[in-house]
């Protein structure tokens, strides 16, 4: 990790073997679904790769968009999903799968809306609680209206129903709290609140509380709602050490439903054996070390916010996904990403990878390189545009400070100036007061200066007595020389 650009190259490579991996084990695993209900083994793969395509098309369009213009764009692309989040529960607009009104069906091609409200929350969430930093931010300054947004937000995923989404959207909002600084106990009451509205959700519908039912008792169903959970854990079994090989999944005939999707990781480990399961979860790990690393290496507090919250998001969203196949969490529906069938999960996703591609661009070691010619042949290749970097806002400059007890604006104004007493922009309430002090100051500093004394800024009995040819410089007044004026002239 010793290269300048290490992080960006590790960002990429994670994002391209997670893609590819996914691609081939979507392959695997939908197959025979595919051939029974299309007559073609590649039906879902083509859509799959067409969506991977694309992915990767908004992942270098990530990595070229400027660090202002995605903060500007952020609350108008949160609006625009918010809009689209309403539309989609109206009948006749948006489209039913899987008990979830959910998705638009547009040319035959599915879009999930709530995918694209996740990464415009992230991005608007670490643009707003990065303005309002500061050591004069209050607790209301980081709350409003980051949480009335979230609750709109969640509101509108809720009566879709989408589980799995709210949990996502929740792992948003926890992470950008808690990488902004909001104090621990409130963050423990935020958390305390989530999870009580978590369990309120959860055995409120039918099909979430038989979920829940079914975790805490598996043999209770085992032919019904625990059934899907049951052949995961026979699937991983089965695969023992290395697995039965690639292609070679008994599970996907129709042995365990969704095989291509929530719990793809189940026919990995049958399929790859207990070594491919250790490898992708090494991937996952290896990325939030990566996507964590460029957060506390980022100088830019949008950014340092906004990759530690899609980090934690996308290591959160996989956390959860293998916790239910291999039954230590209850089923919600969350997908692996980049690696479950979905296309507008893994488009999304791979979006989110290039904003935290581009982060990594904006390491300030990273900067330098470039700036200096080390782009290497793939920058070149693709024609990358070089970050800029970060300049601060120094907002202490502008701010006047309010009046305190126990002493003068100017006097707050010296100690604020430079940190070491007297600041760039201080100036003395009385300007011969300042002149004494300076000729005093020159006096003990040179002991071969005269001992004239300072009268109104002016000294009388000399100057420098060593240096004649500064005096014959200055202008003499009443048999003294005005040091300011001789020294100017002098300069000239």
């Amino acid at each position: 990790m010793a290269r300048p650009l290490a992080s960006f190259h590790l960002v990429v490579t994670i994002a391209v073997l997670l893609t590819v991996l996914g691609l081939v084990m979507v392959l695997s695993s939908s197959s025979v679904e595919a051939v029974a209900s299309a007559g073609s083994a590649y039906g879902l793969f083509t859509s799959q790769v067409i969506f991977a395509i694309l992915g990767f098309v908004v992942f270098y369009a990530a990595l070229q968009v400027p660090v202002r213009l995605m903060r500007k764009l952020s609350f108008p692309a949160l609006c625009v999903t918010v809009v689209m989040l309403a539309l989609v529960l109206i009948p006749g607009i948006g489209t039913v799968s899987q008990g979830t009104r959910g998705w638009f069906v547009i040319a035959g091609i599915s879009v999930q809306p709530s995918e694209l409200a996740k990464i415009a929350f992230a991005v608007w969430g670490a643009h707003l609680l990065a303005t309002r930093r500061g050591e004069h931010s209050t607790l209301k300054d980081m709350l409003i209206p980051l949480i009335p947004a979230a609750l709109i937000v969640t509101g509108l995923i809720v009566l879709q129903p989408d589980l799995g989404t709210t949990i996502s959207l929740a792992i948003i909002v926890l992470a950008l709290l808690w990488f902004a600084g909001l104090p621990l106990r409130v963050f423990l009451g935020i958390v305390g609140t989530a999870s009580a509205f978590a369990v309120v959700l959860a055995l409120t519908a039918g099909y979430r509380s038989a979920r829940v039912r079914a975790f805490l008792n598996p043999g209770e169903d085992p032919q019904g709602i625990g059934y899907q959970a049951r052949q995961a854990k026979f699937s991983l079994a089965d695969g023992g050490i290395w697995g039965r090989g690639l292609g070679q999944s008994r599970a996907k005939w129709n042995y365990l439903p969704n095989a291509h999707n929530d719990f793809i990781f189940a026919i990995i480990g049958e399929e790859l054996g207990f070594l491919g399961g250790v490898a992708v979860i090494g991937l996952f790990g290896l990325f939030a070390y990566v996507g964590l690393r460029i957060a506390m290496r980022s100088v830019d507090p949008f950014l340092r916010l906004f990759t530690a919250t899609a980090t934690t998001w996308i290591i959160g969203q996989a956390f959860i996904n293998i916790g239910y196949v291999v039954g230590l969490l209850p089923v919600t529906g969350l997908q692996l990403p980049l690696v479950s069938a979905g296309g507008t999960s893994t488009a999304t996703t791979l979006l989110m990878f290039g904003l935290i591609a581009n982060a990594a661009r904006h390491e300030p070691e990273a900067i330098a390189a470039l700036h200096a010619g080390q782009d290497g042949r793939f920058g070149r290749l693709l024609r990358i545009r070089k970050p800029e970097a970060y300049l601060p806002i120094r907002a202490a400059a502008t701010r006047v400070p309010a009046p305190r007890r126990g002493g003068s604006p100017a006097n707050r104004t010296r100690r604020e100036g430079d940190g070491r007493g007297r600041g760039a922009h201080d100036r003395d309430p009385d300007p011969r007061a300042a002149d004494r002090r300076t000729g005093r100051a020159r006096a003990a500093k040179d002991p071969q200066r005269g001992t004239g004394r300072t009268t109104n800024g002016r000294t009388t009995n000399g100057g420098r007595n060593s240096n004649s040819s500064r005096r014959s410089n200055g202008k003499q007044t009443g048999g003294g020389t005005d040091r300011r004026t001789g020294e100017r002239g002098n300069r000239r």
